[in-house]
């Protein structure tokens, strides 16, 4: 092969790897482009969810009497959320350090524990109304975030693993102060619960943009 040949082949294998690299970073940054959309709609759903908990937890909070009050903060911190079950980061650090589909898988299983438990929190109010349907949107969009970050791995191998029992006495008819129990650690919980998918959602949406600072 002549100089000039060899030259002619080396310039054009050297414009179909330019041509294929831009081919692949393009698929790449439309592939991150998707999952920062979804992202972003899952968090902007997590984080409406969280600020209704929250104003609903203080909404029953100032139907109290301050004793009453007193008493079920306190009985409240001798006792545990049901989702408590599912293991999670114990802290900011542990958070940081977990990766996306872990904290995807954390907070699918925490969303997806509150499906029957929401139909309790005190339902008659338009906003309590759109508890369950928003529950029900965010988990969807989390499994679309958990196909798009799989890898083909199986993420719940034994589902049944991971099915809680219902909160003990949400689906009975309670009279007086176990009534307000119930109200008081329901909206509790639901509210804690919120706000742990939505720190980790937010964390994990920061993931795809690597120049960005994740931290808490």
């Amino acid at each position: 092969m002549s100089v000039v040949c060899l030259s002619v082949y080396l310039s054009v294998c050297l414009s179909v790897c330019v041509f294929l690299s831009v081919l692949c970073l393009t698929a790449s940054c439309q592939s991150i482009s998707d999952s920062q959309r979804l992202f972003s709609i899952a968090v902007s759903r997590v984080q409406h969810l969280h600020l209704l908990a929250q104003r609903l937890f203080s909404d029953f909070e100032s139907s109290l009497q301050t004793e009453e009050q007193r008493q079920l903060n306190k009985i409240f911190l001798q006792d545990f959320c049901n989702s408590d079950y599912i293991i999670s980061p114990i802290d900011k650090h542990e958070t940081q350090r977990s990766s996306v589909l872990k904290l995807l898988s954390i907070s699918y299983r925490l969303v997806d524990s509150w499906e029957y438990p929401s139909r309790a929190l005190a339902p008659g109010s338009a906003p309590r109304n759109q508890i369950s349907p928003k529950l029900s949107e965010l988990k969807t969009g989390i499994l679309l975030l958990i196909g798009a970050n799989q890898d083909g791995a199986e993420l719940f191998p034994d589902s049944s693993a991971f099915q809680l029992a219902p909160y003990g006495n949400y689906y009975q008819s309670l009279g007086g102060d176990e009534s307000m129990r119930r109200t008081y650690e329901l909206l509790a919980c639901f509210k804690k619960d919120m706000h742990k998918v939505e720190t980790y959602l937010t964390v994990a949406k920061c993931r795809l943009s690597p120049e960005a600072n994740c931290t808490l």
